[in-house]
This record gives C-alpha cells, structure tokens and sequence, in this order.
C-alpha cells in the first residue's frame, strides 16, 4: 500500500494524476490519497468521484488538526520543533513558498499521524512545491519514506528548498529529461542516481485514433486549444496567428478548452482583433467532453511560452492527448515539449511567442491533408510506445516496489 498527496483535489486539469492512480492501483498497489485540500469546483471528472469518495482531506483548523499535533510535539517534541524550524529555514528564501509552507503544515502533520496509524510505508507527492513539502515533513516525523514528482512550473518557477526535497526523498520522479537536467543543477550530484525519468502517460482507450481529417476541401480549418486560459500557456499568440491567417485568406476557426484568469483579457483580444464569431471559448469540460473536441478539430495548437515570473509548462498532457486522437500538433521548443513533439516527424516546432512562425505552422498544415495526415498517424504511434499510462504506471509501480523491497530488507536487516 502506497500513499499519493497532491495540493488539490478533485482539480479539472489535472486529470492525468487519475489515470496515474488508476494505472498504479492496476498493478496490485492499494492507494490511499490525501490532498492538501479539497478544491471546489463545479466540474468534476467522472474518474474522479469515486477517488474523492475515499479520498482524506485534513482541516486547517479542526479538533483533530490540533489534537494531532500536540500528540506529535508530545511524544517527539525535538522532532516537531526541528522539522517546523527546518521547514521555515527552508523556505525563507521565498515569501511565496514560506506562505504555503505554513498553510501545509498543520494539514502534514495530521497526515503523519493517519500515514502512521494505518501502516503505510511510503507517500508519493505530485508537484516538487508544497506537496513534496508534505512529504518531507511526514518523512521526518514519522520515518515514512517519500518520493515526488516534479512537472512545470512547480520545478522551474522557484528551487527554493528543491536540495533537500531531494536529499531526503527515497526517490524522484522527473516527467522529461529536461525536468531532470534542472532538477541535478540545484542536488547534491550524490543524489543523481535517485533522480528518475517517467513521462507522464495518456490512456490510450480514451482517445480513438480519428479516421482522416475533419475538413473537407473549403471548410475552415478547425484548430483547437486546451488548457488553463493563463499567460503561460500562450493563447494570446495564437489568437494573433489565427487573425493574421484569416486576414491572409487561409479559413481558420479556433477552439478554446479550459477557463482561467485569462479569459477575460483573450476575449477582449478576439473583440480587437475582428475574429467574431471565428472563435469559440468552451470553459472547463469534463474528459469525454475534451476528446470530443479533440475528435472534431484538425490540428491541435499548444503555443507555451515563458512567463516573466518563472512559469513554464513541462510537457502538456493536452498535447499528449491530442496526439493520441491522431491530431498533428504545433507546439513550441520549450522545455521537455521536444521529448514528444518531434518537427517534422509527429508534429511541428516554433520558437515561443513568434506568431509569425505559429501562423505560417498551421498555414501549412491548412494547405496539406497529406501533411496532417502523416503527422497525425506518427504522433499516435509516439503515444503508444512512449506516452502510454500503461508504461507510465508500471514504471512507477516498479519504483514504488523496489522502495517497498528496500525498507522489508532494512527492517529484516535489523532483526
């Protein structure tokens, strides 16, 4: 039995931890999942409900918040004491990730105590921030053993504590080798061997392979966007590559899945940008509603770029399932996007934020069936050999029992 702490749950875009618990939990492991917090929302993925039936959430405050931790202080008050300094000396450095280091502690060490209690030896965090934190502090409280995977933002945006994450994690679990690169950049070089790479996985059963193009000759092109409507995501280039399409006579329609704090500001540049009725915003939609749209578009677009804060996407899991349809895809050169997007082979590569080579990308796919027909069937076979949920999850099944392995010959060890 394996753990599995997030920082909210159930959240609409992160559906790709539920295929990774599905796939873990296929392969003999009982999972037991404690977010940090449960995250309101009025969508929620069907995969997702009975997951957040058996799923822990731990209070901020609460009777049994409190009384957990003066349990802790009590039995082991060196310990508390020296873990919550360690946590606060750790994230000093960062006033965003002090903050939630305070906001994650009182919920970790109820986590400790419930981790403990029911006999559970190690506890997989996804995103190197706050629940790899949780982890830590778990790990240090209640000797339980603790592994993280790190994505985008999460791991690019702020290094702030990452060296000890990692020092004390039994494992990492990196989604690219890039991801890996940065993560051995800011280790101890004693710790590389632990650092591993597992890409993140679609469920291929999902996304039926579509049977040809949806445009017929002199049908507007229908590209399609999924994903947080947010700065890093790139959107705003792609409503300008799309104008300047159209305004050079290629018929484009473009497809906007997902909502978020940009919507507001992409709508207005629609507005600006004459693009009327060429443009559709579809807000937050459950899976089956997502590869629906996949299933009705021509090319997928995923314009990521840099954000002057640090942000940046590790590798879409919308470009992964746009794949999976068969879709060919234009994305940009950043981070581990080229680990799966490879230009000219399963897809097309421009450089972040050139609308220029953006537009002139889906210019060509608009004017060669041919050339989005061989890109599509290359970009499924991409997924099947290596983006499969199915690989993801053995891999890190087999992770999981090697840690499992190495903690029963410790414990027979000292018998």
């Amino acid at each position: 039995m394996v753990a599995y702490t997030l920082s909210r749950f159930p959240k609409i875009s992160e559906t790709f931890i539920l295929e990774e618990l599905d796939a873990v939990e296929r392969r003999q492991f009982r999972i037991e999942l404690l977010p940090l917090r449960r995250e309101r929302t009025a969508s929620i993925h069907p995969k997702a409900e009975p997951w957040l039936a058996r799923a822990h959430f731990f209070p901020l405050f609460s009777f049994t918040t409190i009384r957990s931790h003066i349990v802790v202080f009590a039995r082991s008050p060196r310990a508390y004491v020296g873990t919550f300094l360690a946590v606060v000396r750790g994230n000093w450095p960062s006033r965003r990730l002090l903050l939630g280091a305070l906001a994650a502690w009182p919920r970790a060490v109820p986590m400790a105590m419930q981790l403990e209690r029911d006999g559970i030896g190690h506890i997989h965090c996804h995103f190197a921030t706050h629940p790899a934190l949780a982890g830590y502090i778990v790990h240090r409280l209640a000797g339980i053993t603790f592994s993280f995977t790190a994505h985008g933002s999460d791991l690019h945006r702020d290094q702030t504590m990452l060296r000890e994450k990692v020092a004390e994690a039994a494992f990492v679990v990196a989604i690219s080798d890039t991801n890996r690169r940065v993560i051995l950049e800011h280790a101890d070089p004693a710790d590389a061997e632990k650092v591993h790479v597992v890409h993140c996985g679609v469920d291929l059963g999902r996304f039926a392979l579509r049977d040809g193009s949806r445009a017929a000759e002199g049908d507007a092109l229908r590209v399609v966007c999924v994903g947080t409507l947010h700065e890093v995501k790139g959107q705003r280039f792609l409503i300008e590559a799309v104008a300047a399409l159209r305004e050079s006579g290629v018929d484009t329609e473009l497809v906007f899945v997902g909502d978020g704090p940009d919507r507001s500001m992409l709508e207005q540049l629609v507005v600006e940008s004459g693009l009327g009725g060429a443009v559709q915003f579809l807000g937050s939609r459950a899976q089956p509603e997502v590869a629906g749209a996949l299933a009705n578009a021509d090319v997928l677009a995923a314009p990521s770029v840099p954000t002057a804060d640090g942000r940046r996407e590790g590798i879409p899991v919308a470009l992964m399932e746009g794949m999976a349809c068969g879709l060919p895809v234009v994305a940009t050169a950043l981070s581990g996007i080229p680990e799966l997007v490879r230009d000219g082979v399963n897809g097309l590569l421009v450089e972040p934020g050139d609308v220029a080579a953006l537009a002139h990308a889906i210019a060509s796919l608009a004017r060669d069936p041919d050339l989005r027909a061989r890109l599509g069937t290359a970009a499924r076979g991409t997924i099947e050999t290596e983006f499969d949920i199915e690989r993801s999850g053995a891999m890190l099944a087999d992770l999981f029992r090697r840690q499992i392995d190495a903690q029963l010959a410790a414990e027979g060890a000292l018998v």
